[in-house]
């Protein structure tokens, strides 16, 4: 199981919301690319980076941001926000992006996700951010009538390589991770399922790394973690081994 730290962009900044409200964000680092190397420093294998003003505005908006990121770190990158058309995708991809992540668009035009990822095999990724159950697009601002578990059944042949799974009554909010639904989704589908929202320590990552471990379980591929890294309630370096331990990771 993969530790995505997450870096959520905001005015040029590196922020974190409270359950997707873009009214209440905390700046944790106001240059991204600081953070960044923090990050990588600290031994991740890969960054989590999303375009707030993108997802909420349809268009990339902190482009300067995740450029400077991609263009000045050795890690992969996935990202999301703001990321609706084929042109948009590829130009994320050549910038150095390794894989970027479709959200509001996986609703609204699937056929759209499919083409991507014959196009650009094993370097899409579904968000799939969810209140209640159901999904939400337009960043978070709206929720649909379709059930997360429905959304995903609809790519599971398309080539995606991953479902990142937001609980948003949880993101941001320290409530711990949402380990049930997480797993009730994985076990839904054959795709590898990335858990995000609410992780709020050590005892989260654990719970996660324990879901595959009984027969009839299927293995969490990972997990984002933002706010708990920031303001210290999750050490990396114990994160990191707790994964080498449990998962290989």
């Amino acid at each position: 199981m993969i530790l995505y730290p997450a870096i959520d962009l905001k005015d040029g900044q590196a922020v974190r919301l409270l359950r997707g409200d873009m009214d209440k964000a905390t700046v944790f680092n106001k240059d991204p690319l600081d953070q960044a190397r923090a990050f990588q420093a600290a031994g991740f294998a890969w960054l989590h980076l999303v375009d707030l003003n993108g997802a909420f505005e349809g268009k990339p908006v902190n482009a300067e941001a995740v450029e400077r990121i991609a263009g000045n770190i050795d890690l992969p990158i996935q990202l999301g926000g703001g990321i609706r058309s084929l042109e948009t995708i590829e130009r994320w991809l050549t910038a150095g992006v390794a894989r970027v992540i479709l959200g509001t668009v996986a609703v609204k035009d699937p056929d759209l996700v499919i083409e991507a990822c014959h196009r650009f095999p094993g370097r899409i990724a579904v968000g799939i951010d969810a209140r209640d159950g159901r999904v939400a697009v337009e960043g978070w601002a709206e929720t649909s009538d379709l059930l997360a578990s429905d959304l995903a059944r609809r790519f599971e042949d398309a080539g995606v390589s991953a479902i990142i799974y937001t609980d948003i009554d949880r993101d941001g909010a320290l409530q711990g991770v949402n380990v049930t639904s997480t797993a009730e989704l994985a076990q839904a589908v054959n795709l590898p399922i990335i858990a995000s929202g609410g992780v709020a320590g050590l005892e989260d990552i654990a719970a996660l790394a324990e879901v595959g471990q009984q027969p009839a379980q299927t293995a969490i591929a990972g997990v984002v973690c933002g706010r708990a890294l920031y303001d210290g309630r999750l050490d990396p370096k114990e994160a990191l081994a707790l994964l080498r331990e449990r998962t290989g990771a």
